[in-house]
């Protein structure tokens, strides 16, 4: 956290040399000092000073300047900093107008030249008020801060763009939050133009989309090599396990995230049967983990980027992103796992992102506090969202269309439920309309025949999953549900030896194109675990060597 400000403005350069000098004697070590001879500098400073976060705790001001009075300048600072100490320097024929301010502009002090010695005559002064200053402060977060509605789709894409991303960030609510009013008053923000994005350096961005945003934050928009080795599609932990192996083992490698690194399985709460973490690990910190030991190998990260097409070039596959451009690699590791099925029912498609979200939206939990919260769904997902709501909201309520959780969830999960006092079960239930205006304000849960509408501040959907592979369009052969078959699956597909030239059969995790492999949940028959996805990533690398021996 960054040093707290005093502000110094004193229009003769002599005295506002000796005025720093004094401060910066006495508080340097717990005070950043700023001195300027000119009043309307200052002013645009504290307005930097404010959209960076930055707190400024004493003012120290001339009275007599040619800009403007002291008072006067005291009075502008004070709408920017309300809370902070303010002190006039004043000659003895000023000392009328500084009794004056005092009750005007709510003066702390008045400082009568010289002040030598500073020991006697400033520092104690200061000392006071600067003490005083400090009983009431709370420091102010110095980082990115998004300000917005709560229950706007385009805040919370923005809030889950940036904690997907790993970027830590301070959230204000424009209809709760003091500090959001205060920085939209100060820039002259309109609600219309909301959300606004500030940045570390003070700058800032209305009514932002996410490339945009992505650019700013320093995340890689463009290729650096003319070709790849291998490019892995998909940040989650297939698509991390296969960046980390691929590139200590010497492959020039490429990984591409639509969205943020993790897939699913980083946005969960707690991961806790993955193997040697017996506290268990959050979705996040495997993800954060995993692309820094990626990255420190050599794998370039292209995020957020989306991959809309692959076109076959002799030996070579040409990736089409988005944007329209084009990467060349010889080979390619499929790991885009899967979507979130979306709930149909009245009403759901108007509030998603205002009320109702797909997967654990950790970002959204401390909007539930105190208030009943819905999860529809009963596998581990859900239960792990579940139980990381429960320590916010007021009630948690898990609806599922079976008898129990036996069947779907993992033994420590339920356990877990079951102690936990503001977790219900519903068996035999559904929710079979969403109602509200804005945003979502309640739902009509059926249970058996009886129906009835509850209260809800959220609803969280986790009803299975399909298969990200609609942007292939039929390149390699998939089963009835869309994902990819590999391996000795492809023997069972009739249109696998029309389509198949080679002499050799697929390698385990190929595809039905040679030299694109599969690996994790977008695979046809994965496990549907972490650890499964991240063994699958690993052994696809040494596939991508094999093949790469044939070409």
């Amino acid at each position: 956290m960054k040093n707290p400000i005093i502000l110094a403005v004193d229009d003769d350069p002599q005295v506002i040399r000796a005025v720093s000098r004094d401060l910066r004697k006495r508080y340097r070590d717990e005070y950043r000092i700023v001195a300027t001879d000119s009043a309307r500098e200052a002013l645009e400073s504290l307005q930097e000073m404010k959209n960076q976060g930055l707190e400024v705790a004493l003012f120290v001001s001339d009275q007599r300047m040619p800009e403007m009075l002291g008072v006067d300048f005291l009075e502008k600072a004070k709408k920017l900093y309300p809370k902070a100490k303010r002190v006039l320097l004043t000659a003895y024929s000023d000392t009328d107008a500084a009794i004056q301010a005092i009750n005007e502009v709510q003066l702390d002090y008045y400082l009568m030249k010289p002040w030598d010695p500073p020991e006697e005559k400033m520092y104690p002064v200061l000392d006071d008020h600067l003490e005083e200053w400090q009983s009431q402060y709370i420091p102010e977060f110095s980082g990115i801060r998004v300000i917005g509605y709560q229950f706007s789709p385009k805040s919370h894409r923005l809030k889950d763009f940036l904690a997907g991303n790993l970027f830590p960030y301070r959230w204000y609510d424009v209809e709760t939050a003091e500090q959001a009013r205060e920085l939209m008053t100060s820039n002259k923000l309109e609600e219309k133009n909301l959300p606004v994005i500030f940045f570390e350096d003070g700058s800032f961005i209305e009514n932002p989309d996410i490339p945009e945003v992505a650019s700013r934050l320093g995340l890689n928009p463009r290729a650096s090599a003319d070709m790849y080795d291998v490019i892995i599609i998909g940040a989650g932990p297939a698509g991390l396990a296969a960046a980390v192996y691929g590139a200590s083992e010497g492959l020039k490698t490429l990984l591409v995230e639509r969205r943020a690194p993790g897939g699913q399985a980083g946005t969960s709460s707690r991961i806790e049967n993955y193997l040697g973490f017996p506290k268990g690990l959050s979705g996040s910190d495997l993800a954060r983990r995993a692309i820094t030991q990626a990255t420190r190998l050599g794998t370039e990260v292209l995020t957020p980027s989306e991959v809309i097409e692959i076109k076959l070039k002799d030996q070579y596959k040409i990736v089409v992103l988005k944007d329209g451009s084009e990467l060349t690699t010889k080979s390619i590791v499929i790991t885009t796992g899967v979507d979130y099925r979306k709930l149909d029912t009245a009403g759901v498609d108007n509030f998603t992102g205002a009320g109702i979200y797909y997967g654990a939206a950790t970002t959204e939990a401390n909007a539930c506090k105190d208030q009943d919260v819905y999860v529809v769904g009963g596998g581990n997902s859900a239960g792990q969202a579940a139980m990381y709501l429960s320590q916010f909201a007021r009630r948690v309520f898990i609806l599922i269309r079976r008898e129990d959780l036996t069947s779907t969830m993992s033994a420590y999960l339920i356990d877990q439920i079951n102690g936990t006092e503001n977790i219900e079960v519903m068996p035999h239930s559904e929710v079979i309309e969403a109602h509200g205006s804005d945003r979502l304000e309640c739902l009509t849960i059926k249970t058996g025949d009886q129906s009835w509408k509850v209260g809800a501040a959220a609803l969280f959907v986790f009803i299975g999953a399909r298969p990200y592979t609609d942007w292939m369009n039929g390149l390699s052969r998939q089963d009835e549900k869309g994902f990819l078959l590999t391996g000795r699956d492809l023997a069972l597909d009739k249109e696998f030896k029309k389509n198949w030239k080679l002499q050799r059969e697929p390698f385990l995790l190929e595809t039905s194109t040679p030299g694109i492999f599969a690996a994790g949940d977008v695979r046809s028959g994965a496990m549907n675990r972490v650890a499964s996805a991240v063994g699958e990533g690993a052994m696809s690398i040494s596939f991508v060597h094999r093949y790469l021996e044939e070409v």
